[in-house]
């Protein structure tokens, strides 16, 4: 391969990963426990835990919303009007690198009587994301339904308002 066409095969594949990599999840009914995607566990009549999944890290504002738009359909199917949360988890991704990263190797080895050693250093660029802020796996929350005037409290929503809003912004 000539070194224009190498050059072009690298910054292609630089940018379709980078493109995957920054790519949102769709808002989807998860199709199985660990899938990606939203899925809720009623604990109580009016109490559920709602999570949503993504498939890789991704970025932990949009799961959020993700989570809190799906509060707000479950709260509408069963004829509630608020929900409230109670607790919010966010399973954030390990290893988060926002800037480069420099590392040095060293090592050794013999071959058919000759022995050697090396020292190696390493430059490392995260190809996007660095700029989206925290990355996460999962957001659940902890939420409570309820029906009449909604609570004068931050932590309360009303479930209507939520899903015209969240939709409007974050659905595909």
């Amino acid at each position: 391969m000539t070194y224009a066409i190498r050059t072009f095969v690298i910054a292609a594949a630089c940018a379709f990963m980078a493109a995957c990599a920054t790519s949102p999840p769709p808002y989807a009914a998860a199709t199985s426990p660990n899938a990606a995607g939203y899925s809720e566990t009623q604990i109580e009549s009016n109490r559920y835990f709602v999570t949503y999944r993504a498939n890789a890290a991704a970025d932990a504002a949009l799961l959020q919303d993700y989570a809190l738009l799906r509060a707000a359909d479950l709260t509408l199917q069963n004829g509630r009007e608020w929900f409230w949360v109670d607790r919010r988890t966010l399973d954030a991704a390990a290893n988060q690198r926002s800037g480069p990263s420099l590392g040095v190797g060293i090592g050794g080895g013999s071959w058919g009587g000759r022995s050697g050693g090396g020292v190696s250093v390493g430059m490392n660029f995260p190809l996007g994301g660095g700029a989206q802020g925290q990355r996460a796996r999962s957001a659940t929350l902890e939420i409570r339904m309820g029906e009449g005037p909604k609570p004068d409290d931050p932590n309360a929503y009303d479930a209507r308002s939520i899903a015209t809003n969240l939709r409007s912004r974050t659905a595909s």
